[in-house]
């Protein structure tokens, strides 16, 4: 079959009649609209005949302006229409032949909503988080108090108390030490979602983070009688340059989490620079001219239980975890929520690979040399 002589015989008007979006004929001088097919008269609830002779301008907010921007740029512009008093939004393409603009137009306005919502929701969120942020203070200080003189009460500063009000003073502080470890969580989570979190980009000296950040936790370490191993072996150079303190924050809460997983056993923290494939396979696009020694992967992996396959799903997402009864997960959720917002913001990625009563490996890449942050950004 030849599809040239195919081609020739079609009427292009019979073509453009039946396409499902919405096409106009517009002379480029007048704007006068010198043909429109079907789907249009259907998008302009009107007919074919009473849009023809008008000027595209009366239909399409500034029309004539929106199609030589689409046809000189070659990309799709969207604009507003007005139809029987009825506004909504459009997408517009055109291309100009023989002084006569070739548009298409689709209805987009119920997309335009739900974008607009979406920005709406986003900013909501932020402003949410702002306020929090700036009263979490105001939650904890109440908190820490009670913590305060509740252990002063068990040590018998205030006086001598019997076996049962001690109990009691013992239950007070325990649920007053949780509380106050899921607010200061919530709070974390809530800063580094929100505007109010900056990056600080400086050199520093990660295995000396690292270390700082094992004997943080020493108590809880020493309680399960685990052994952390160190393997830098990998790594070209153990100073890199990124944001410290939100490396520390990752690193802590990771560790803090393979810790809770863990009964018995061994936790290793791996760092070396993942070859630039492993950088690609996980979805981070590499700088120009980088190198292996411009990305850093930590990995953390323990023996311990392991996370179900039904608590994986939504396990970065703090919001999906609100409909789930298990508080522990909850929390879980929002250290790695904070996580994933600080990777994020720091131009990375993070992952973890898990199998019941196998354990968990967390893994994250971040770009580690000034050069790759700054032509990241």
């Amino acid at each position: 079959m030849n599809l040239l002589n195919l081609f020739s015989e079609v009427n292009m008007k019979d073509v453009l009649r039946y396409l499902p979006d919405a096409v106009f004929v517009v002379d480029e001088n007048s704007g006068e609209i010198l043909w429109a097919n079907d789907r249009a008269a259907i998008v302009f609830e009107t007919s074919k005949e009473d849009l023809k002779g008008l000027n595209f301008n009366d239909i399409v907010v500034k029309g004539m302006e929106l199609a030589e921007q689409s046809s000189y740029k070659d990309v799709s512009v969207v604009g507003g229409a007005v139809i029987n008093s009825r506004e909504f939004f459009v997408e517009l393409s055109a291309n100009l032949l023989d002084n006569q603009y070739f548009i298409t137009i689709r209805d987009v306005t119920e997309m335009t909503n739900i974008l607009t919502q979406a920005e709406k929701t986003g900013r909501l969120n932020k402003d949410k988080n702002l306020m929090l942020t700036k009263l979490a203070n105001e939650f904890k200080s109440p908190m820490q108090s009670i913590l305060g003189f509740s252990q002063a009460l068990n040590d018998g500063l205030g006086g001598e108390i019997n076996d049962k009000q001690r109990k009691y003073v013992r239950i007070i502080n325990k649920n007053a030490t949780e509380l106050l470890y899921f607010m200061n969580k919530f709070f974390e989570f809530a800063q580094v979602e929100s505007r109010l979190y900056e990056k600080n980009m400086h050199v520093f000296d990660i295995l000396d983070l690292v270390q700082r950040v094992i004997t943080d936790n020493e108590v809880m370490i020493a309680t399960k009688k685990l052994d952390i191993n160190i393997d830098a072996d990998g790594l070209a150079d153990k100073y890199i340059f990124s944001d410290e303190n939100a490396v520390k924050i990752i690193l802590q809460n990771l560790l803090e989490i393979s810790i809770k997983l863990t009964e018995i056993g061994t936790i290793l923290v791996e760092l070396y620079n993942p070859s630039l494939e492993d950088v690609k396979k996980v979805g981070i696009r590499p700088i120009k001219n980088a190198v292996e020694t411009s990305y850093m992967q930590i990995r953390i992996s323990d023996n311990g239980v392991g996370i179900q396959e039904n608590e994986v799903e939504g396990i970065f997402e703090p919001y999906t975890q609100l409909d789930k009864q298990n508080r522990k997960n909850l929390v879980r959720s929002i250290s790695l929520g904070s996580v994933k917002e600080l990777v994020k913001a720091l131009h990375g990625a993070v992952w973890l690979e898990t199998e019941v009563m196998k354990g968990t490996v967390f893994n994250v890449i971040i770009p580690v040399e000034n050069g790759a942050i700054q032509q990241d950004e």
